[in-house]
């Protein structure tokens, strides 16, 4: 008998059925993969799981007996802890009251033992990798892997049994991943059990026993690791089977220079890069986690000035105040992080792709909303878009859907140089093809694609060139990516570049 049982599970939404007769199970000490495409149920059966909301109808078991987590407390109180992709710290308030909120230890009389806290608090954080913090550590100076470090230690505190962790490793670096690998193996010596949510498929071989993918909101296929291999998985994860995991390279390069850098220098951030982009060409940029490469998309765009150094377009000189003028000259920016940078959440689809294009939609003082409903009707039916309405809220589109709003709203300012940042950051296999798609169509009509990414795989498949950056400075350049490997790009990622001045 499994630790966890789930029986027929369903919950439906208005004019969605976001799971489908789901039924799984897990043991303590293993590590069970959850998949699926962004809408695919997966974050819908783990807030069911978490106690966040009730399913309409099916059955949780633990240890062969039903239970009912009706919020999330109780769910906890049952073993279940969940780390979100956002997390649910505290910033200002320190590591020790974060990993004890909500379960505080208590004399009689209700004074707080804050020394057995603390004793308890250090015990905890040498388990997870934190041996050297202080407690009293504020958590808005951790780094992300130390905050993720103390979500894990926070579930140790509630005595959880199940661990569920939503794409862990978003915004880690290499080292930070692996040891994070380290941990979870840790944890799963201890009897604890993982599910573990990420649409990076070789993380899921690295650290999973058993696959479970669902699409549709319906379970569609589970296998042990070893038997699901991927091209097998991705075809069970879109529905359709895919040749590649990347669109046919073209070769789309002209003569013509559409983005000069010289010496672009800010700070120790981003030190001396300079480097050519052609028209129809997609030029990677890549490196470690700090390596200058957002920073460096910055200047261009106008979102910081540059200490020194120059920026051409076409052959012309250019120096941007804002990314407001960047934008007027015919470049854009899809920014790494979407929902903070790229929409405002809350405001329908159709108001985010209409905000930067309002004199094409103006007469006078008056914004012409027919005339926008009709080009954001375009582009929903060219690029894909799934979406209820033109007043769907932004927050509420699968992570796919959001960015394929962010690259409609530029596509409408028919940009000649696009940088695309992190442009498949939490998106899944299926989406990721059609950006890839798109960027691929995008680079035939002769745009300018500076391609920022930290996946060594797609920045293998998708570019013409790439370019990598450690320490804000450009250690080297692979000119041939098709026979270029991961190693390469890593030699490049780690050298120093000081060292060979």
């Amino acid at each position: 008998m499994a630790w966890l049982e789930l029986f027929n599970l369903t919950k439906t939404f208005p004019g969605v059925r976001a799971v489908d007769d789901v039924s799984l199970d897990l043991d303590r000490g293993e590590c069970l993969a959850l998949m699926g495409e962004n809408g695919a149920g997966k974050s819908t059966l783990i807030k069911i799981l978490a106690g966040a909301i009730q399913p309409d109808s099916g059955e949780i078991r633990i240890k062969g007996d039903p239970v009912s987590f009706p919020n999330p407390v109780a769910a906890q109180q049952g073993g279940i802890g969940v780390i979100y992709q956002e997390f649910n710290l505290i910033p200002d308030l320190s590591i020790r009251d974060n990993l004890f909120l909500g379960r505080d230890l208590t004399r009689r009389g209700g004074w707080l033992r804050r020394t057995e806290e603390t004793d308890q608090a250090l015990e905890i954080l040498e388990k997870v990798g934190l041996s050297g913090i202080n407690p009293e550590t504020t958590c808005r100076r951790l780094t992300v892997a130390q905050q993720q470090l103390v979500e894990i230690a926070r579930a140790f505190i509630a005595d959880a049994k199940l661990i569920v962790m939503d794409e862990p490793t978003a915004a880690l670096t290499t080292r930070e991943t692996t040891c994070l690998f380290d941990l979870i193996d840790e944890l799963k010596s201890h009897n604890i059990g993982i599910i573990y949510i990420s649409h990076r498929l070789e993380e899921i071989e690295r650290v999973a026993d058993r696959v479970a993918v669902l699409r549709d909101g319906a379970l569609v296929a589970e296998d042990p690791v070893e038997k699901m291999g991927r091209a097998t998985l991705i075809e069970h994860m879109v529905g359709r089977k895919l040749e590649s995991e990347f669109p046919e390279r073209g070769e789309n390069r002209s003569a013509d220079i559409a983005l000069r850098v010289r010496g672009l220098t800010r700070g120790t951030k981003v030190r001396d890069v300079s480097f050519e982009l052609q028209a129809g060409e997609i030029l990677g940029l890549t490196g470690l986690v700090g390596a200058g490469r957002t920073e460096l998309a910055r200047l261009i765009f106008g979102a910081d000035r540059p200490d020194s150094g120059s920026i051409e377009l076409h052959g012309v000189p250019v120096s941007f105040q804002s990314p407001r003028q960047a934008i007027r000259a015919g470049i854009c920016l899809l920014t790494e992080d979407r929902k903070q940078q790229g929409l405002i959440l809350n405001h329908p689809v159709v108001e985010n792709f209409g905000l930067p294009n309002l004199r094409d939609f103006s007469r006078g003082p008056f914004l012409n909303l027919a005339g926008e409903a009709r080009s954001f009707d375009h582009y929903v039916d060219k690029i894909g878009i799934r979406t209820t309405g033109r007043r769907q809220p932004a927050g509420t589109l699968s992570g796919g859907n959001q960015q394929k709003i962010v690259l409609a709203k530029w596509l409408q300012r028919n940009a000649e140089v696009l940088i695309f940042d992190e442009p498949t950051r939490g998106i899944d296999v299926g989406a990721k093809y059609e950006i890839y798609k798109l960027i691929q169509e995008l680079a035939a009509q002769g745009k300018a694609i500076l391609f920022i990414s930290s996946e060594l795989p797609e920045t293998l498949g998708m570019c013409d060139r790439i370019l990598v950056m450690r320490e804000g400075r450009l250690t080297g350049e692979i000119s041939d990516p098709e026979t270029a490997t991961q190693v390469d790009i890593m030699e490049l990622a780690v050298h120093d570049p000081k060292g060979s001045e």
